[in-house]
């Protein structure tokens, strides 16, 4: 009697000596396709569908809000208790509170001297007004440098302090904290920070300071940017068009909704009182300034952003200072998501429905869905549909959508529309390192407490002007063979290149069997990739 033996599948070519590794694959991918990659993947889209609905009814209800305020809504001055602080020949300057003027810094030889002869430039009397350096240098030269800038101010009249510490503990947030401990400021009644890059009017604080004396439940009183450098390059001028529309439309919904929205971090001043209530600055976060932010709005405090007062400052003009910024900006808040969200949710201070804006639109929904739905629905899950085309991405969702949420990102910066498609493909690209960094900010792990200084180059104009100078001395040095050689490596991002290969392969087999024409939006997306892999993007003007 023969007996049964198992019947496997062992295709011949294992036995022949040319054994066919591309057909075993096949075999191979053929067998865990239909049970396991299909349903995988379709479970993938449904939750990106899901993710960007969410996003485009965000986007949605901002567009509705800030038409409403931009149409029916008063004016800050009309809102809320506003007398302008007059001079007054008989008490003097005693009707004007004395305020605390920060200016934290690390290292800043190109922009030191802006930021301190802005801040003493400021309409204020000088006997009411205390200007703080926070110098966490770790160069002695600069040090030196800043402090000399601070004595020449101070000889002339103005009440200037330059303040160090033994160590750079908490980054921005200790030397902030550490200022507000000094004896000589404990009179002061409000604090304007800004950053080294910063440069505010001279009426600054005079068209600021009044809401907070008139308004005692008002904490935060917030300026937008401006940027000096905007024209500068490529880079820059995606920067502004995402800036603005966090400034034109985000800032200004979450003002006049809630009362809420994220410290900016500089060009603010803040009411010391609710401060010191909240629990004064923390660095357990890269985001201190957010961080104050939501404990002061979970005492009650109300904040109130302020369009038309503007500071001039400066974007990042390199990939690498861009990039290091970006991954604080979108680790920080999805660290501190995860270390508050259950302290807004048990808070008795606020609204039912103030908690869901801060939980689910403010946080959930834009500092986390945002950057995810971003790459992994567009530079992840189209593209791999269109090798695996059982799986189906309904129209609605690959073109509807993404397209109004991009015509509703462009209306803060209107001079940019024409570079508007480019402007997509960039964020495209920089979803991939927002995307990392808010899941290690989620997950506290590795990188979630790095702090980098951005990087600031000075005013581009002044730059230009100096190009006989300084900039000669570059070229000379980029003229060495080693140094060029090592900048190239540096410019180099490996992974960038990585996803560009990715996306040129699957952009030529939609080009060979697709049916949907995503190869152009793929081809294209493959050079912005490329263009960002080799550190580029920086140098196109």
């Amino acid at each position: 009697m023969v007996e049964s033996q198992p019947k496997f599948f062992i295709p011949d070519s294992i036995h022949g000596v040319n054994f066919d590794v591309a057909a075993q694959i096949q075999m191979v991918w053929e067998v865990i396709k239909a049970p396991l990659i299909v349903p995988l993947l379709n479970l993938g889209v449904y939750i990106c569908l899901a993710m960007a609905l969410m996003l485009f009814m965000e986007r949605v209800y901002m567009g509705i809000v800030i038409i409403l305020v931009k149409l029916f809504w008063k004016k800050p001055e009309q809102r809320y208790n506003f007398e302008p602080i007059q001079d007054d020949v008989e008490l003097g300057s005693s009707n004007f509170p004395v305020v605390l003027v920060q200016i934290p810094m690390f290292n800043e030889k190109e922009v030191y001297k802006v930021s301190i002869g802005a801040a003493c430039n400021l309409s204020w009397p000088a006997d009411r007004l205390v200007i703080q350096v926070l110098d966490d240098s770790t160069d002695p030269v600069i040090k030196q440098m800043v402090e000399m800038e601070c004595q020449r101010w101070a000889s002339k009249g103005l009440n200037i302090t330059y303040q160090i510490r033994e160590t750079r503990g908490g980054y921005k947030a200790g030397a902030l904290k550490e200022g507000l401990k000094r004896s000589y400021v404990k009179h002061c009644e409000y604090v304007a920070i800004f950053d080294a890059d910063f440069r505010p009017e001279p009426d600054f604080l005079r068209r600021a300071i009044p809401f907070l004396v008139g308004n005692p439940d008002i904490a935060l009183v917030q300026a937008r940017w401006r940027f000096v450098n905007a024209d500068e390059c490529l880079l820059t001028r995606m920067q502004e068009m995402s800036l603005d529309y966090h400034f034109t439309v985000e800032q200004e919904v979450g003002s006049a909704t809630h009362a809420f929205f994220g410290f900016n971090g500089t060009a603010g001043v803040w009411r010391i009182a609710a401060i010191n209530e909240a629990g004064g600055w923390k660095d357990r976060t890269t985001v201190e300034d957010m961080d104050l932010a939501v404990r002061a709005s979970l005492r009650g405090w109300k904040f109130l952003y302020l369009g038309d007062l503007q500071a001039k400052s400066e974007l990042p003009s390199t990939l690498r200072a861009f990039r290091f910024q970006q991954h604080r900006w979108s680790c920080g808040p999805a660290n501190l998501f995860r270390k508050m969200v259950m302290e807004i949710v048990r808070n008795k201070k606020v609204k039912f429905w103030k908690k869901v804006y801060v939980i689910y639109s403010f946080f959930f929904v834009r500092k986390i869905i945002a950057h995810m739905v971003t790459f992994c629905f567009y530079c992840v899950v189209i593209p791999l549909t269109i090798l695996i085309p059982e799986v189906h991405v309904p129209i609605w969702g690959a073109v509807y959508i993404p397209s109004v949420i991009t015509i509703l990102n462009s209306v803060g910066t209107p001079r940019s529309i024409h570079l508007l498609f480019y402007w997509i493909l960039f964020e495209n690209v920089m979803s991939l390192h927002r995307t990392k960094a808010t899941l290690i900010g989620l997950l506290e792990y590795g990188r979630a407490n790095e702090w980098v200084v951005t990087e600031k180059l000075g005013d581009s104009v002044n730059n230009s002007k100096n190009k006989s100078g300084d900039a000669a001395k570059k070229t000379v040095v980029k003229a060495t063979p080693k140094k060029t050689k090592s900048k190239f490596v540096e410019r180099l991002n490996l992974l960038e290149l990585g996803f560009a290969a990715f996306l040129f392969i699957c952009g030529c087999y939609d080009f060979v069997h697709g049916k949907h024409n995503y190869f152009i939006y793929l081809f294209l997306q493959t050079i912005t990739f490329t263009i960002v892999g080799f550190g580029y993007v920086g140098t196109i003007v």
